[in-house]
């Protein structure tokens, strides 16, 4: 268990739950737990019926005759085991600038103040006339939000990117962006970790990035601690995500900063996939990645995370050698 509990917005909230001989899914409401496994036998089945059995659940989160378990006696494990699992990259304006005004800087020798009104300018166009950028991850890579972080024996330069995630309740194609947001069944805390210098092949510069082997080594998604409906979060383009570092915080940024919000994701992303209940959604990392500090994960670390109303990690860094 965390040293702290996880809170959470609304009444109540989902996850997968732990104790000596079994895991179950569970209804969370403050520091109790209601098992599930009577109501359905994982949270992944709960939101492919997520319209209908929502009002269900409510009922639930007010029946005091349940049977009611302290979270405090749990172990929490990663809330859901999802779908596919797209991933937005590039998708937060500063964290963007920052890149490429210091390759501007670095590569074409341009000034600082130079270096980054370009870069500034190049993101207002995109924002106007560009699409986003996503790609797949591993349901593999997921571990708890209080689950050790273990380094693979492969890099040096690994990395965090703390991000707000979606997990989409109905199934859709080619979803207007005006419509998108009725597909959100709940939002999570996902941790993008990333082995920067295992993201280019020098082997096959001709190709460029390797996805797979950067961000879907074992544990380099911890996930959770819960999700929660979005009915109970609120306005998502303005939530704070917070990572520390060894106690140090490294990223501070709203959802305000995103490039392309939820609605176009969603729009995006539903164009080339139909998209099912229990996908997650990735929306970008904000500034403040290992990289742009010039820090990277060792073992012995512990990174705390957190987003308005959906709780927080805690992982220590272990070496996987």
């Amino acid at each position: 268990m965390p040293d702290r509990l996880p809170s959470h917005a609304g009444p109540f909230a989902l996850g997968t739950f732990g104790d000596d001989s079994r895991v179950f899914p569970g209804l969370v409401v403050g520091p109790l737990v209601r098992d599930l496994s009577d109501f359905a036998p994982s949270v992944r089945a709960v939101i492919e019926d997520w319209d209908d059995l929502f009002p269900r659940l409510t009922e639930l989160s007010q029946e005091a005759s349940s049977t009611w378990y302290d979270l405090a006696g749990l172990r929490i494990l990663a809330p859901l085991e999802p779908g596919q699992i797209l991933q937005s990259g590039a998708n937060y304006r500063k964290h963007v600038v920052d890149l490429v005004a210091a390759e501007k800087e670095s590569v074409h020798g341009a000034t600082p103040e130079e270096a980054r009104a370009d870069a500034e300018k190049m993101m207002d166009e995109r924002i106007r006339s560009g699409v986003p950028y996503v790609f797949l991850g591993s349901p593999r890579a997921i571990c708890g939000p209080y689950d050790d972080i273990v380094l693979p024996e492969q890099g040096e330069q690994h990395d965090w990117e703390l991000e707000l995630a979606l997990v989409i309740g109905k199934p859709g194609k080619n979803i207007p962006a005006e419509e998108a947001m009725r597909y959100v069944a709940a939002y999570t805390i996902c941790n993008d970790l990333t082995t920067r210098d295992r993201l280019y092949r020098p082997d096959l510069k001709a190709i460029g990035t390797d996805w797979f082997t950067a961000k879907n080594a074992d544990t380099f998604l911890p996930t959770g601690p819960f999700l929660v409906p979005a009915a109970f979060v609120g306005d998502p383009s303005d939530v704070r995500i917070t990572l520390r570092h060894n106690g140090v915080v490294r990223q501070d940024e709203s959802t305000k900063d995103m490039i392309f919000d939820i609605p176009r994701l969603i729009a995006y992303v539903s164009s080339t996939t139909t998209l099912r209940p229990g996908d997650l959604l990735l929306t970008g990392s904000p500034a403040g990645n290992g990289a742009h500090w010039g820090v990277f994960l060792k073992a012995g670390d512990v990174m705390e995370s957190e987003i308005t109303g959906l709780g927080h990690q805690r992982n220590t860094v272990r070496s996987g050698q």
